[in-house]
């Protein structure tokens, strides 16, 4: 084992994530937390979430949180880092609150959260500190002492974020027929969001920002592209393209999407495609359907050979990743220089997000940022 880590003044991780139903029992009650205050029909409900009946009504995102946490703990504890990990959801259990509840009673005071999405937008970053406020608000209804959290920075241009994903793009590329390969188009695929969220992700009151959710992504594919080169020596066509599209129809969100752009590919001649799912941290619902099952079916309608490559997931690269920023986080809490690691041109995200990150259309309280209640 290594020298002892020092995660001082933090004494516990949680990972916190989105949750999924993993029964076909749980499907319209999950969806129904997703959705709440929307005032969305049962039976919508149950139209909105037959992806999920596809697959028995289970999400693969919960045993890829439990995958993640164990090897969370593997890297700790083999690298000295004295630090437990705890696993909480947005919208199915392990809930939120009960694991705040539960480590709490730990004795847990100072807390860090690595939440499972790793760019800057509302709803990736902001409505997950709007969550914690919410649990907190909770825990301090019921008189308890409430621990301070501060959110991990956003590590989509981290080493072990990034380098998993591009051996993933490799792969794919070498499985294509050999005479398709070398003319293959990379599509890096990432959730749509409304034109509006886009525009206004990242600082934007204190900074003069916005529009962080797009350019992030567009690092991260350049990185990931280059990297490609650098070791076949071919220069692959790439785009940013979306998926998951959600909402009214009026309402503006980004494009293309996945399955137009496939079309548009083969119409211009494209040989091949490799899908990377580059804004996703594991093989969730929504790249099980919307690519594996919709865009494979779109790629097979129009005889283009499609590989989608691999997400990120419990990588041994990512949890050194997360070792690496929560040992940054804890350096910086205790006055020390800290120089982040991050690739590409953009650098290291803010380490407190600031008044005015991301808003939304109806303002509420966020915890682990700069207007914090519970700083």
């Amino acid at each position: 084992m290594s020298e002892v880590l020092d995660a001082s003044p933090y004494d516990a991780l949680l990972l916190l994530s989105f949750g999924g139903p993993e029964g076909p029992d749980d499907v319209v009650p999950f969806l129904e937390n997703v959705t709440r205050g929307r005032g969305i029909p049962t039976e919508r409900l149950k139209d909105v979430g037959r992806h999920y009946f596809l697959f028995g009504g289970v999400s693969p995102i919960n045993a890829q949180n439990r995958a993640l946490l164990d090897a969370l703990r593997k890297d700790f504890a083999e690298h000295g880092l004295d630090l437990p990990v705890y696993w909480g959801n947005r919208n199915w259990a392990p809930y939120l609150t009960d694991t705040l509840r539960e480590m709490v009673a730990d004795g847990r005071r100072r807390i860090l959260v690595l939440a499972t999405s790793a760019y800057a937008s509302y709803s990736g970053c902001r409505q997950y500190r709007e969550n914690l406020a919410e649990s907190l608000a909770a825990l301090e209804a019921e008189g308890l002492e409430l621990p301070r959290i501060d959110k991990l920075r956003h590590y989509f241009n981290h080493e072990g974020f990034v380098e998993p994903m591009v051996d993933g793009v490799l792969r794919s590329l070498a499985e294509l027929p050999e005479d398709v390969r070398a003319g293959a188009h990379i599509a890096f695929s990432t959730h749509s969001i409304p034109t509006a969220s886009a525009d206004t992700s990242g600082p934007v009151e204190t900074h003069g920002e916005g529009g962080a959710y797009v350019a992030q992504h567009l690092e991260v594919a350049r990185l990931i592209a280059d990297a490609v080169r650098e070791r076949t020596g071919i220069d692959h066509p790439w785009q940013l393209v979306y998926q998951s599209r959600s909402g009214a129809p009026h309402i503006p969100w980004l494009e293309p999407d996945i399955c137009d752009h496939l079309e548009e590919r083969q119409a211009a001649g494209a040989p091949a495609v490799v899908i990377a799912p580059i804004g996703f941290v594991s093989d969730h619902m929504e790249v099980l359907y919307d690519l594996d099952t919709e865009a494979r079916a779109k790629a097979e309608e129009l005889g283009l050979p499609m590989r989608r490559s691999a997400t990120v997931g419990d990588d041994p690269r990512f949890a050194a990743a997360v070792r690496d920023l929560v040992l940054e986080r804890a350096a910086v809490q205790r006055g020390e220089d800290v120089t982040p690691c991050a690739l590409g041109t953009l650098g290291a995200s803010h380490h407190l997000c600031p008044v005015g990150c991301c808003p939304a259309r109806a303002s509420r309280p966020a915890a682990a940022g700069a207007d914090s209640p519970y700083a």
